[in-house]
């Protein structure tokens, strides 16, 4: 099913404003407590960001978790993670899809809201801000060079932005995807063996409960987000992409 979802057209980053902040609240919501989400959950939701699927099938998913769960006479094993409702919502990408494929042009095509939370003066302000965590950010010395560089464009980016009301956000984002791959790519080649390693075999033991409800591609794009997070939290590195506005 998963490479059956993987081709789902992306949906347009307008429409999915705060995609992480919206599963996270309604995740804590549902399970009835603060529990913070960690890095593996984070990981899923880029893999489901990055797939395409739509918050709505996310959050339908994670009720049909909870919901079960709720019926369930005996409470004693808890919701702990996101990753407890992986089928459930890679199903409901699914039925979205197939719904969608038999929809009309006119219902299935609505226009992004005036009010989408992606105004220039806001990310022109998201870009400064990244410039600046990039240039306080103790990156070893083999990468520095990239960082300065990287900050510099977002800085630019950013100015070009308050004077330029015309600006695609879609070509900004693909924009921002290619300066953090090869920011990613900077932080990998530069990090030591060990320490690789070190953070596979954490992502190893964080996945092992969910390895038989997941395929095998979602587990390999798992461990790749979960070293890429792990890294950039090291280094206090900021996400470029637009979505973690």
């Amino acid at each position: 099913m998963w490479s059956v979802v993987c081709s789902v057209v992306l949906f347009r980053v307008e429409n999915y404003f705060n995609y992480f902040t919206e599963i996270e609240e309604h995740f804590q919501r549902r399970r009835g407590t603060g529990l913070l989400l960690n890095t593996l959950d984070w990981a899923l939701i880029e893999t489901w960001k990055d797939a395409g699927i739509p918050l709505e099938a996310v959050i339908r998913g994670i009720d049909l978790v909870f919901d079960r769960y709720d019926a369930r006479p005996s409470k004693t094993r808890k919701v702990n993670g996101l990753a407890f409702c992986t089928q459930e919502v890679l199903a409901a990408a699914e039925e979205m899809k197939e719904a969608a494929a038999g929809a009309t042009p006119a219902a299935s095509s609505a226009a992004p809201k005036s009010d989408s939370g992606f105004e220039n003066a806001r990310v022109a302000d998201f870009l400064a801000t990244n410039a600046d965590l990039l240039r306080r950010s103790p990156v070893p010395l083999a990468i520095r060079q990239l960082i300065a560089d990287t900050a510099k464009t977002l800085h630019e980016m950013s100015e070009a932005l308050r004077h330029s009301p015309a600006t695609r956000l879609e070509d900004l984002e693909r924009r921002l995807t290619v300066m953090e791959e090869k920011l990613m790519a900077a932080l990998l080649a530069s990090s030591s063996d060990d320490e690789l390693v070190a953070i596979r075999t954490e992502a190893d033991r964080e996945l092992a409960p969910y390895r038989r409800k997941m395929p095998g591609a979602q587990i390999d794009q798992l461990q790749k987000q979960y070293v890429n997070k792990r890294l950039l939290d090291r280094y206090k590195l900021p996400r470029l992409s637009l979505f973690y506005m």
